[in-house]
């Protein structure tokens, strides 16, 4: 079964992470970039105003912000994120995201191995 991943689990390979050539005029697009066991890494392209409500997620969390601006709501907290930005996340802290303007994410997800199975 082939992966749809922008980088293969078994071997060293390299993928440039820029925004679409056609900029999300709607919506929210993402890429699987990784995927191997007990780690994801996803691209997401948010257009500007579109949101994801408030959820958790058993896996241990970073999200860059590659460009673009948003609300990034943890534990009830608002944190205005731009460019260069890193957030950490435990495992299940509820966050929630509002892109300000057209935005691009590259969440990473660690699972312990223990969790994984």
């Amino acid at each position: 079964m082939k992966s749809s991943a922008l980088l293969p689990p078994d071997r060293a390979a390299v993928c440039v992470l820029e925004t679409p050539t056609s900029s999300v005029a709607h919506g929210i697009v993402s890429q699987a970039v990784l995927s191997a066991p007990g780690l994801r890494v996803t691209l997401f392209h948010f257009a500007a105003g579109q949101e994801l409500s408030e959820h958790t997620s058993a896996a241990r969390v970073l999200v860059q912000v590659l460009s673009g601006t948003c609300d990034f709501a943890v534990d009830g907290i608002t944190h205005a994120l731009k460019s260069g930005c890193l957030l950490h996340l435990p495992p299940h802290v509820p966050h929630s995201v509002r892109a300000t303007e057209e935005l691009t994410l590259l969440l990473t997800q660690a699972t312990p191995a223990e969790a994984a199975k």
